[in-house]
């Protein structure tokens, strides 16, 4: 089996070729940084290897680091049948540099191919790069491709099966000079790519306009959460509900009907409800990302957040964060200065990742009214959905300050940098399956713990007394005796078992709260969770407070897993765990006494 190993600048197309090739999911986008591991896969009988995205060989930043000391190791070690170099034709001198330098050091002892992807954008732009003759003067194959429509990729394809061993070329002593001259040589006016670029960038990076602009789409973003999934949230509520009475209706009385109707169509019924939520999240998060706007708001907002110790660079893992909190720490490996690094993984976890969502989206339900502004564009839950958002994000900042300023002022540091990429009409089909992939890894993820929870809530509320005698099981017992913890919140005993068992996920909270709820109407389908928590009368100091508590809550043991295994050590996660959930128990109970 021969092994190929893909190298390449960051935003090449390198891990989508990769994907095509392999057929593996490895994240793909269009900004910075998405690379951060060296990936295998097969493609046929060969071996591939995806580095991480560089600039250079000579690296500088830690991720880059990694790329080349493995890519150097396997080349010293002939460990490499064949280098696919992936260039990006829009931005061809730059990337040529690259594949110059890879060639200088394989020194004619590997073949090399430099595949130049988006053959897409050049014909829609009427570009040509003459391959035959760039192949030619450095002796080495050459071909174009697009990774996005597969076009050219059966050239890529066929040099795998059999890699081409280039002919013995002297490379000049000035790369720099010499990737100028190909460019020049073989592309035409291939860089008027980056003027269209730099128009639009006048734009998107002023400091007036790109800073209102960049406001709309954060607050389009959150908006959209909660008013524009409205439509799906209401069909899987139908479905839930109905499937219940339905199912249920077929069953005879007793255990398993109760079992049915509460605690899977009851709890984990009523966590499915928000999941829609987590699809246009991650969707419009994707779109940011393909069309290259994502780089752009972090170079906006990298002069603001080097106020709060953070870099322009953290913009990707506090976005992402809002998805999930563990790949948004993977994704901070990529910030070159240890100290900012280290401070955007702490406050990741204060963003408001999906597991929130159902919980966000139950309580503003309950707490907010469904009032519609400017022919529903906007909504008040939807706006309330925002300020939660907002909350945590200035939660982080805040965080971030006080432990820049007292804990890690004497940090080294590194300098901001950062490659813009050409801006892209993002696919529609790649972005549903993208968001549609994430729905269901969440709720795969989650529905074993949620079913687990559901499961032991409703053995232990179900009995010694059956269905309907809910204040009397051994689950009103344990609640009843642990309700203190919460009760200066407003909480009776029925949240504070939820609240408990969310601390093993989040998202647990809404299933363990329906389970309960439908054993207290003895297993009624009539109406959903929200409409019972809604006749309970809870109040608003109430449900804003437990609204606030699970915006800073530190509630996700996978996360502080992740945090001890990039940290090093088991005393920061203790402590965030520790000094977040005290934060988020404070400013809940400010909100009862003020709110009341």
């Amino acid at each position: 089996m021969s092994t190929i190993a893909l190298i390449g600048k960051p935003n090449c197309g390198k891990s989508l070729l990769f994907n095509q090739l392999t057929s593996l999911g490895q994240k793909v986008a269009n900004y910075p940084g998405v690379t951060v591991e060296v990936s295998r896969g097969k493609s046929g009988n060969h071996q591939l290897i995806d580095f991480p995205g560089i600039y250079s060989l000579n690296a500088i930043s830690e991720d880059e680091e990694v790329a080349v000391s493995k890519f150097t190791e396997e080349i010293t070690e002939n460990n490499l049948d064949g280098v696919i170099v992936v260039l990006d034709g829009t931005r061809l001198q730059t990337s040529l540099l690259l594949g110059l330098h890879v060639l200088k050091r394989v020194d004619n002892t590997i073949p090399v191919l430099f595949a130049i992807n988006f053959l897409d954008v050049l014909k829609d732009n009427q570009l040509h790069i003459d391959i035959e003759m760039l192949s030619e003067e450095l002796g080495i194959s050459v071909c174009l491709f697009s990774a996005k429509t597969k076009e050219g990729l059966e050239d890529v394809t066929a040099w795998i099966e059999k890699p081409i061993q280039q002919s013995s070329t002297e490379l000049p002593e000035s790369l720099q000079d010499y990737a100028t001259k190909l460019t020049e040589s073989h592309s035409g006016n291939v860089e008027v790519l980056l003027l269209k670029q730099n128009r639009l960038d006048d734009i998107f990076l002023s400091g007036v306009w790109g800073s209102l602009l960049l406001v709309i789409t954060l607050l389009l973003l959150f908006q959209s959460i909660f008013t524009w999934s409205g439509p799906l949230m209401d069909i899987v509520d139908w479905m839930v509900v109905s499937s219940g009475e339905w199912v249920t209706s077929q069953m005879s009385e007793g255990a398993l009907q109760s079992f049915t109707g509460e605690a899977l169509f009851g709890g984990v019924g009523s966590f499915l409800v928000f999941v829609p939520q987590i699809f246009v999240l991650t969707f419009l998060i994707s779109l940011l990302e393909d069309s290259g706007y994502m780089a752009r708001m972090a170079v906006i907002c990298h002069r603001p957040l080097q106020w709060f110790g953070l870099s322009g660079k953290s913009v990707v893992p506090l976005l992402s964060g809002h998805a999930c909190a563990i790949p948004a720490i993977y994704a901070a490996r990529t910030i070159e200065s240890p100290k900012k690094r280290l401070l955007t993984m702490i406050v990741v976890p204060l963003t408001s990742c999906s597991a929130r969502l159902p919980v966000y989206g139950l309580l503003v339900a309950v707490s907010i009214p469904n009032t519609v502004l400017w022919g529903g564009l906007f909504g008040l839950q939807g706006l309330a959905f925002f300020v939660l958002y907002v909350m945590g994000i200035l939660g982080s900042l805040f965080v971030s300050t006080l432990i820049s300023k007292f804990a890690l002022k004497d940090k080294d540091d590194t300098p901001f940098m950062l490659e813009l990429p050409a801006y892209r009409v993002p696919q529609p089909i790649i972005l549903i399956k993208r968001a549609w992939r994430a729905s269901l890894r969440f709720v795969k993820g989650a529905g074993g713990v949620i079913f687990t929870v559901n499961a032991v809530i409703w053995i232990l509320g179900y009995f010694p007394n059956g269905s309907g005698q809910l204040s009397t099981s051994y689950l009103a017992t344990i609640g009843k005796t642990l309700e203190p913890m919460f009760a200066p919140l407003g909480l009776d005993w029925k949240f504070t078992v939820a609240i408990l068992m969310s601390f093993l996920a989040r998202e647990v909270f809404v299933g363990a709260l329906g389970t309960m709820m439908g054993l207290e109407d003895d297993g009624t389908m009539e109406d959903g969770l929200v409409e019972r928590l809604q006749s309970s009368e809870m109040p608003l100091g109430t449900s804003i407070g437990l609204l606030v508590f699970y915006v800073f809550a530190m509630q996700c043991v996978s996360t502080l897993a992740v945090l001890k295994q990039e940290l090093g050590n088991l005393k920061t996660p203790v402590l965030i765990f520790i000094g977040y959930n005290v934060l988020a128990y404070v400013l809940a109970l400010v909100c009862v006494w003020t709110i009341g």
